[in-house]
């Protein structure tokens, strides 16, 4: 069974990337890191960004804790397979005061609901945190499993000191939560991106950092973040004596206790300097398990082949069969609520109903829905028979029959008889059928109607032979009417015509039609007058002389140099170590240069992360974009005179 955690800086973020964005499915990612539990920080969405194929997964079960105010920020995610593990109980958030799905918050709930381990009311005086502020940024998930509870966190990062209080508070109150929980008795496995490094080996820049800050080994191991953590890992370097309640360290750490001698190990690399071709990182994300899980683990690593983030997944693999309780028993049949598994096979089908009230697929958005493959695979509904069909269809009675077809013989001739029949058939007219009103109320007039003959709308419905005589007045008139208009239309998209004599006539219908040889028209009919050539346009087009004509070449060509440089990239410097290409780069840091742009070499940071000289990484050339473009104006201005 194997454990992974990766911060996937955005839940789709890895889609971009080479081998997910082949298939772009969260199951055939899962199926790739070949992981039955997958953690995942740095969500980035909200509740209402959820969709079907990142809660619905065939054969996988969710939980998630998204932030409560902050858009875009933070976030957890858990993804556990059915076929081999399933959790009894799932909440969110690291002191237990959110709400769980009932309303209740999870540190209230009855013991046999809860977790448990939440800090008491002495500890939360002793952290000095606001404990709904510190659980509703979406840091924190905790499953337990008959084996183990398992956390998954973010932990905030490092914001140039201004979060420094909520970090310690974080960090104190995650110690506080685990110690509790070990104390009740509980297995506690911790992964996520803890944001914080043991010692100098887990950073490529610690040495650097150290001699910038001018201090010590022992002043660096003793920050206030790196020393609550290193006192809760075991063998974690401490100095000075330990803290009341952290006399010993509970946590092994499975990657560095596997690999205690190798560097480079990182699991984060900054991409603004693209320092991950160089590997010049740090490692800030831990899969850590209780002492007594030690001999469960079977291998861990990092894998910093995997594209898709700023960071690498971690794994953790245990073995199939472990130690519990003096036992042996397959892991199978602890990751699973009793009575699912036994001797590690299944005797028992999973089922939705089975997994906790927090589960993604129960919230109330995703609840009672099926994943497209189920929909398909679930039988067809019964469709109605013909007799049935035909039950439902009622045949209408005689005394309806004979109103239709006495309405389809008259043509509606008459109003009186329209409405005669009406009344008649209102009397036996069955509630049931509702369209029988619609057939004998009388027709709401047309706006035409109402203009044109009063007398008509008034009484009823026009007759069939008034509105035939109608029609025969309106055929003499539409041709008057038609030849206007076409007029008028003419008159508008043809050439202008001289003023007429005032013994002319508007032309009559009895006129013959003009021919092209007695009007001929242009064969594209401008819609507005050409405007008069200006005095510049005349002297280019009237001095046809040679020279003339090169000049006024010269300068359309340099009008189009001249619009070609402004709208094209801009010409990049050559570095010094390489001569290739530099990259343009913008200063971020708050100061005076801040806004400013300039050059540097393109290429990768190397391993020790400075500018190296005769190497294939990063050349120390530095160029402001200034000064680079008064360098090419120079140029331009000696080639120009």
């Amino acid at each position: 069974m194997r454990l992974t955690t990766w911060n996937v800086n955005g839940i789709r973020n890895p889609f971009s990337y080479q081998p997910w964005n082949s298939a772009r499915t969260y199951p055939a990612m899962f199926d790739i890191l070949g992981s039955d539990i997958v953690v995942m920080q740095e969500l980035k969405i909200q509740r209402k960004d959820l969709r079907d194929d990142m809660v619905l997964l065939d054969g996988w079960d969710c939980y998630f804790s998204l932030p409560k105010h902050k858009k875009g920020y933070s976030g957890v995610g858990m993804y556990t397979r059915n076929a081999t593990c399933s959790p009894i109980r799932a909440e969110e958030g690291l002191l237990g005061v959110l709400p769980s799905p009932s309303g209740v918050p999870y540190c209230e709930l009855p013991e046999e609901e809860s977790i448990g381990g939440y800090p008491s009311a002495f500890q939360l005086a002793e952290l000095g945190v606001d404990p709904a502020v510190l659980d509703a940024e979406g840091r924190c998930l905790v499953l337990e499993f008959p084996a183990f509870v398992l956390l998954g966190v973010y932990s905030p990062a490092n914001s140039n000191g201004m979060r420094d209080d909520f970090r310690y508070g974080f960090i104190c109150s995650l110690d506080c939560r685990i110690r509790n929980l070990m104390r009740a008795g509980k297995r506690v496995v911790l992964v996520g991106d803890l944001n914080v490094s043991r010692d100098e080996l887990d950073g490529a820049s610690a040495l650097e950092d150290i001699r910038k800050a001018a201090i010590t080994h022992e002043e660096y191991i003793s920050t206030p973040n790196r020393r609550i953590f290193n006192q809760l890992l075991i063998g974690g370097e401490v100095i000075g004596p330990r803290d009341e309640g952290r006399e010993e360290g509970v946590l092994w750490d499975t990657t560095r206790g596997l690999h205690p001698d190798r560097k480079g190990m990182y699991t984060h690399w900054e991409q603004k300097v693209n320092a991950r071709p160089g590997n010049f990182g740090s490692r800030i994300d831990f899969v850590l398990v209780c002492e007594s899980m030690r001999s469960w683990v079977k291998d861990a690593n990092t894998q910093e082949g995997l594209l898709g983030s700023d960071h690498c997944p971690v794994y953790v693999d245990f073995h199939d069969t472990v130690q519990s309780h003096g036992r042996e028993v397959s892991l199978v049949d602890e990751m699973s609520p009793p009575g699912v598994f036994q001797n590690g096979a299944r005797i028992k089908d999973w089922k939705l109903l089975d997994v906790p009230a927090f589960s993604g697929k129960r919230l109330p958005e995703f609840d009672k829905r099926r994943s497209i493959k189920s929909m398909f695979a679930a039988p067809s509904l019964r469709q109605p028979s013909s007799s049935a069909l035909q039950s439902s269809i009622k045949p209408l009675s005689p005394v309806k029959q004979e109103a239709v077809a006495e309405r389809a013989i008259a043509g509606h001739d008459s109003p009186r008889l329209s409405s005669t029949a009406s009344e008649s058939n209102g009397t036996s007219a069955s509630p049931a059928l509702k369209r029988k009103a619609s057939v004998s109320a009388k027709p709401k007039p047309s706006k035409r109607q109402k203009s044109d003959t009063p007398a008509l709308a008034a009484k009823g419905q026009q007759s069939m032979k008034g509105f035939l005589s109608r029609g025969k007045a309106n055929a003499t008139e539409l041709p008057t009417r038609t030849a206007g208009e076409d007029q008028q239309t003419k008159q508008r998209f043809t050439t202008p015509e001289p003023p007429a004599t005032p013994t002319a006539s508007a032309p009559s219908l009895t006129d013959p039609i003009p021919t092209v040889e007695q009007h001929p028209l242009p064969t594209t009919a401008p819609l507005s007058a050409p405007a008069s050539p200006t005095p510049s346009t005349l002297s280019a087009f009237t001095d046809a002389s040679p020279s003339s004509f090169s000049a006024h070449a010269a300068s359309i060509s340099a009008t189009q140099r001249t619009w070609s440089t402004l709208f094209s990239r801009p010409i990049a410097p050559l570095c010094e170590g390489h001569t290739e290409p530099c990259k343009p780069m913008q200063t971020k840091k708050k100061g005076s240069n801040q806004g400013r742009n300039f050059w540097m070499c393109a290429r990768p940071l190397g391993p020790s992360g400075g500018r190296e000289k005769g190497t294939q990484w990063r050349c120390g050339t530095f160029v402001w974009g200034s000064e680079w473009q008064g360098r090419r104006g120079e140029e331009r201005g000696g080639e120009g005179g």
